[in-house]
């Protein structure tokens, strides 16, 4: 089940919270843990089962370091973290590496293995990290290993479990207790699923149409600008796609008592890559930054160890994002771009003129955008060819398909800058008597289009569920 299904947003999403409101004290949390059950087991009620498993293993575990930690028994402590990581990292491993490595290892030996591999559950990656971050936190004495109930909540609390945001446990077990639902809370919230459900029906889904025409030609046709054009879409694709989704995660997250982290801070109007990241998923580098680079020595150990660390990472979170030599060359281009930031470029950046460094690292993070939809590292490279003008600099295609999506990229860069919330908020703030009036109709007009969007559009998943 999605948010943007037709399903989620008449039936699910009322039904669930008439129930959850009508429950009082902690009975919420059972309807919940209910709720995110339903939700979970609707497309394959497998995936419930292995999730059920892999919390009652997790939580055992956290339970059983919790004692050896109070037990000063460290070197039995370390062995069941060691153990239980092991187990949850091979899992991930299994569902999203192994047919990849049995190819690669087969190409490589000129043999064929077969490979057998069960379907992956929707959200695998994220709700594992999550469940790392439990057992770090609880050896690390961050947090406690809570009651059954709140943790089996923390992995599969509905909102956040399919693509995020990742919560790191310590920093979500205080909400555990009880859900703080206000009427403040829930209008805000409710508003936060809208603009996300807009963000990503209205705008992320339209590009997809743009990109996915420019994908299906050979990149021997591409001129230059259709090439660009093909990966501006794709570079707004994503952004409204994935901060949609966050959006309507968060807002969900706060309409049933839950306080979850900005995923998204306008990260095109970023002046580095390093700051990008910062901005992008951020919820997803502070994990990497807490619980490996920081660990690693971070950036303590002197200048060739720093390196080290940031690219060990960089390549782990391209591993992260899926089973595909482009994932891994995208997260090294990433890592060798923040480490020429960090070094060479240091003192060099900040005489830059700051549009200037936003424009330059805009078009980094949309070469790396290329690496990052490709199916091989060819095309990728092929593509990017053709943005340098190995080739026509435009033609037929080019200018149609400018005439077709210029209006609607143009307003996904500047839906891409603050400056559409802070005119809004300036709006609020002065409260002018037209104001409420035009908000409510802008919300309904854009709900309907949604609405009519999903039932005249096939099928359209979030395209961070896949990791």
């Amino acid at each position: 089940m999605s948010f943007h299904q037709l399903l989620f947003l008449f039936l699910f999403l009322p039904v669930g919270f008439l129930l959850f409101r009508a429950v009082p004290g902690r009975g919420k949390k059972a309807v919940l843990l209910a709720l995110s059950a339903v939700f979970i087991a609707w497309g394959s009620p497998s995936d419930l089962l292995f999730v059920f498993l892999s919390t009652v293993f997790n939580y055992a575990s956290g339970c059983e370091l919790a004692h050896l930690k109070r037990a000063r028994r460290e070197k039995q402590a370390r062995f069941v973290l060691v153990s239980a990581v092991a187990a949850d990292v091979l899992l991930l491993a299994y569902f999203k590496y192994f047919g990849f490595a049995a190819r690669e290892a087969g190409a490589l030996l000129g043999a064929s293995f077969p490979v057998n591999t069960m379907p992956a559950p929707a959200g695998v990656s994220f709700f594992t990290f999550s469940q790392l971050s439990y057992l770090f936190d609880v050896y690390r004495g961050a947090a406690g290993p809570g009651k059954p109930f709140d943790f089996a909540l923390f992995v599969t609390f509905f909102p956040k479990f399919t693509s995020g945001p990742i919560i790191p446990y310590h920093r979500m077990a205080a909400q555990l207790h009880t859900p703080i639902v206000t009427k403040k809370r829930v209008e805000t919230g409710l508003r936060m699923f809208l603009v996300g459900l807009c963000k990503k029906v209205l705008i992320a889904d339209t590009l997809r149409l743009t990109f996915a025409s420019v994908s299906a030609m050979a990149t021997e046709e591409l001129s230059m600008l259709t090439a660009w054009l093909g990966g501006l879409s794709s570079a707004h694709m994503l952004y409204f796609d994935f901060s949609g989704y966050s959006d309507m995660a968060l807002g969900l997250g706060r309409a049933f008592g839950f306080s979850l982290p900005v995923n998204f801070k306008y990260p095109y109007q970023s002046a580095s890559v390093a700051d990008f990241w910062r901005r992008w998923h951020a919820s997803l580098g502070a994990w990497f930054r807490d619980y490996v680079y920081i660990p690693l020595g971070g950036s303590r150990a002197g200048t060739a160890k720093t390196v080290r660390n940031l690219l060990i990472v960089w390549l782990l979170t391209g591993l992260w994002h899926g089973a595909n030599w482009t994932f891994l060359l995208w997260g090294l281009f990433h890592g060798i771009v923040i480490v020429l930031e960090k070094y060479p470029l240091k003192r060099l950046l900040p005489k830059i003129p700051v549009p200037l460094r936003q424009t330059v690292t805009f078009l980094l993070v949309t070469v790396g955008w290329v690496l990052f939809f490709s199916p091989d590292v060819g095309t990728a490279f092929r593509f990017l060819g053709r943005m340098v003008a190995v080739g026509s600099f435009a033609d037929n295609a080019a200018l149609y398909y400018l005439k077709s999506t210029l209006p609607l990229l143009a307003l996904a860069v500047l839906g891409s800058t603050p400056l559409v919330r802070r005119s809004a908020l300036r709006l609020e703030h002065s409260r002018p008597r037209w104001f409420y009036v035009a908000e409510i109709v802008l919300f309904a007009a854009g709900l309907l289009l949604c609405v009519a969007g999903m039932v005249s559009s096939t099928y359209s998943s979030f395209l961070y569920a896949q990791f």
